[in-house]
């Protein structure tokens, strides 16, 4: 797929990854660079998501689940519930990209030959 500034920003929006207003790309955890390699690599633009989703699930583990400042205590979303929505995310985009033709996984039934059903 080809690297377009329209594709980096809509692939951004697929990701949750926008640039604030006022920010750079170093305000988000992926560069531009780093996406218009993911989009190259892809067939479509929901495989590119796909494997977005994936990396960001794989950056979950530095997340802290709660911590404490003097006699407040701050709680975060469990990065158990992080980690599945990141997976979900993948899934769903993957599934996308193989309903519209863009997935380098092929489902093959293997062919009944000798009429034995298996």
């Amino acid at each position: 797929m080809e690297a377009t500034q329209a594709n980096r920003t809509r692939l951004r929006v697929l990701i949750n990854e926008r640039i604030p207003a006022g920010g750079t790309e170093l305000d988000t955890k992926f560069l531009d660079a780093e996406l218009d390699i993911i989009l190259e690599e892809s067939v479509s633009i929901w495989q590119a998501a796909s494997t977005l989703w994936t990396m960001k699930a794989a950056l979950l583990e530095k997340y802290i689940e709660s911590y404490s400042v003097g006699n407040e205590a701050y709680g975060l979303t469990k990065l158990k519930d992080e980690l599945e929505h990141a997976l979900k995310m993948s899934q769903a985009f993957e599934a996308k990209a193989a309903s519209a033709g863009g997935s380098y996984m092929l489902k093959v039934a293997r062919p009944d030959v000798l009429g034995t059903g298996g």
